[in-house]
């Protein structure tokens, strides 16, 4: 969500802000902002909207100064506006913030009661009036130590101060925040992805840390002011800029990766010579584990769903699955001899974080599995099995799903294999399998002509349904949630089976429904419950894989067939149409597909 960039230098910084926030435009948002210290005064822009908008308000005033930070801004307490938007500044203070400050309504009481007076309706001006409070009594190092243990709640927070010319300071409490390093000039940013276009030096602060950042120098310090020592660390380098090419949104270039992106991740799981699994490493011994729980939130946890069929399937293991934002906050019996699973397609996903967090003080086992290595989620885990999909731009998670799912099962498949649970024969047949899905997705991707048929109906209708039974029943989730984000209609997926005990109400005439029917075990059962839709009146576009038999019904609207493989692997196929559908749906709308309205890539608040 909100993403924070701030830079002390020996030049202008205005510019290198407003482009580190167009880094940031991916993680969604609603308003944007720069705030700069010129000649001992605090100068901002603000605007409601794109940091296009930003961009255009800036051509028109100078903004210049050699410190300064920017925000681009998800609204949470407040509406989207100028006003509302970050930075927000006194005379003295400006801050930016990601994260909610629970206590926001409590301190503003306080603060108005000595005189302070409020412009917006955002609870981080709170923090602004806080540390001026703080500032007439105290030092700067010791009033930013009073503030932080003010606040209840997350953030990362960015400040600038009237009377230091080139100084910068962080803080973090539960979201995330990085420093990074170059030549005559230091940066802080809520995002490495930002400050990859900068340096490729940074340093993570922790949970309760703070840091003072001058261009020449940084030191970082404990919540009791503490000075101590940081690593810094490399990132990654791109080989080329993640840019969209001839693709007019990211999700569609996303999509089309995917056969990609699944030939990268099997490539490094997968030793082709020896047709065995390459997870090293692996911390724990098959007589450690006697249970599995997923956690994950949106996409992720349809992946947890999707997985917990397989550890079923392939494995002994007691296999459970849980939202992130739920497991937080129930009275968990930690065990010992579980492994939890954690998965996030940015690392940095609040809810998912602070369940990790809870298992890391219960000195649990814990593995994440992330598409960005250096973020919070996997550097905390114990153990961490990234998915390797590249940049993900667009909000709603497409390669990044089948990349969650693939290593999943790759996982499965390899404790299967530790605990002797999978015939020898049979888990070389699924190697082997899994070398052809690539091949086998980027045939599937061919079903797009057929998708952009019935993608108006969908579009156009007040609501549909998605129904699958087993392997299929978390794509069905997985199909109704892209469509709810990227149309904003309602959608709901349901297992098939179900129909009949409630939702079956709820069919009208010309209803569209999605019927997730590959020919697996679940087959008969679930064409079965096709039938009990269509007469209720329902268009049903039916999803299945290729066959001999056709599936007779004079009454199925459309039919859609992907490629044929072993029933394990069927639910990457049956994904990519719904992936089609969903896009083409929006696109049809005229609506904005890679930044969703409401949404927000990364979600770090609660």
């Amino acid at each position: 969500m909100c993403g924070i960039v701030g830079i002390t230098s020996t030049k202008n910084v205005s510019s290198s802000i407003l482009n580190s926030l167009r880094k940031l435009e991916y993680r969604g948002y609603d308003s944007a902002g720069i705030a700069t210290l010129e000649n001992g005064i605090i100068k901002e822009v603000k605007c409601e909207g794109r940091v296009d908008a930003l961009e255009t308000n800036l051509a028109k005033q100078n903004l210049d100064g050699n410190v300064g930070i920017g925000h681009v801004r998800w609204a949470t307490h407040g509406v989207p506006s100028t006003v509302n938007a970050h930075p927000h500044s006194s005379d003295r203070v400006s801050v930016v913030h990601n994260g909610i400050i629970e206590n926001s309504t409590l301190l503003k009481k306080l603060l108005i009661k000595k005189g302070y007076i409020f412009k917006s309706q955002t609870d981080t001006e709170v923090i602004v009036h806080l540390i001026s409070d703080y500032l007439k009594k105290n030092d700067l190092k010791n009033a930013i130590i009073k503030m932080l243990k003010r606040l209840h709640g997350s953030f990362a927070l960015g400040i600038i101060f009237q009377d230091q010319p080139d100084l910068l300071i962080g803080a973090r409490r539960g979201s995330p925040l990085a420093v990074g390093y170059g030549p005559n000039e230091n940066y802080l940013g809520s995002d490495s992805y930002a400050l990859k276009s900068m340096t490729n030096k940074v340093t993570y602060l922790d949970d309760s840390e703070f840091c003072i950042i001058k261009n020449d120098n940084v030191e970082f310090f404990d919540e009791a002011g503490k000075k101590i020592n940081k690593k810094i660390l490399e990132l990654s380098k791109d080989d080329k800029e993640y840019e969209k090419g001839d693709y007019k949104h990211f999700m569609a270039k996303e999509i089309d990766e995917q056969p990609m992106t699944i030939k990268n991740c099997v490539n490094e799981y997968i030793d082709k010579i020896s047709n065995s699994i390459n997870i090293y490493n692996f911390p724990w011994k098959k007589n450690d584990l006697k249970s599995i729980l997923l956690i994950g939130c949106g996409t992720a946890y349809h992946s947890c769903l999707m997985a917990k069929y397989w550890f079923e399937q392939m494995t002994n293991l007691d296999v459970n699955v849980d939202v992130a934002s739920e497991f937080r906050y129930r009275k968990n019996k930690f065990k010992k001899d579980c492994l939890y699973i954690f998965v996030s397609q940015s690392g940095e996903t609040a809810d998912t974080y602070a369940a990790l967090d809870l298992c890391n003080k219960n000195k649990v086992k814990t593995c994440s599995i992330v598409n960005v290595v250096e973020s919070s989620i996997a550097r905390d885990s114990k153990f961490v099995l990234p998915i390797h999909c590249g940049p993900e731009v667009g909000v709603a998670s497409t390669k990044a799903f089948l990349g969650q799912m693939l290593v999943l099962y790759i996982l499965c498949l390899k404790l299967a294999k530790d605990r002797k649970e999978i015939d020898k024969k049979i888990l070389s047949s699924k190697i082997k399998s899994l070398l052809d899905l690539s091949k086998n997705v980027k045939k599937t991707l061919l079903t797009e002509d057929q998708i952009q048929l019935v993608c108006k109906s969908f579009a156009d209708a007040k609501g549909s349904m998605f129904l699958g039974r087993g392997f299929s029943y978390p794509i069905a989730l997985e199909g109704a949630l892209k469509l709810k984000e990227l149309v904003y209609v309602h959608a709901e997926g349901y297992p098939a089976g179900e129909m009949k005990h409630g939702p079956l109400a709820l069919i009208e005439n010309g209803m569209p429904v999605v019927v997730l029917a590959p020919r697996d075990e679940y087959f008969k059962k679930t064409i079965s419950n096709m039938q009990e839709v269509i007469a209720r009146g329902a268009k049903v576009l039916l999803i299945t894989n290729k066959s001999k038999d056709e599936v007779v019904h004079e009454n199925i609207w459309q039919s859609i067939k992907v490629e044929n493989t072993i029933d394990d692997l069927l639910p990457f196929l049956i994904t990519v149409p719904l992936q089609k559908l969903a896009y083409h749906s929006a696109l049809n709308k005229g609506y904005d597909i890679d930044k969703p309205r409401n949404l927000a890539k990364s979600v770090t608040v609660e």
